[in-house]
């Protein structure tokens, strides 16, 4: 199992609407997710910062993520999620949420 980190900017006058949204997430996704191997999902917010930790129990993460991608119920709900946010100052061309890098694990 490995434990995934990333962070993203949210658009300080759509903060109402992602959390409108996730209040209410499409089914479709969460079970595309599942399918992918993604459990204990959750997405933190402080400020204009979203922080996402999830546990992924696949043994190809980029197989797995590129099926979640083709989604089309996933693509509906990144078309309402994707103008809420900005990536991070730092991500890589064409990265949306960036990965993080955990420093510190206490089981």
């Amino acid at each position: 199992m490995q434990r995934r980190a990333m962070v993203i900017r949210v658009k300080p006058d759509r903060l109402d609407e992602y959390k409108a949204l996730h209040a209410k997430p499409f089914a479709g996704v969460l079970a595309a997710l599942k399918a992918a191997n993604v459990s204990n999902y959750s997405i933190f917010l402080k400020d204009d910062i979203l922080f996402a930790y999830l546990e992924y129990s696949g043994s190809d993460w980029d197989a797995d993520m590129a099926r979640v991608a083709a989604d089309p119920e996933t693509q509906r709900w990144w078309q309402l999620t994707d103008p809420c946010q900005t990536p991070w100052p730092t991500a890589h061309q064409g990265d949306w949420w960036s990965d993080m890098e955990c420093v510190f694990y206490m089981a």
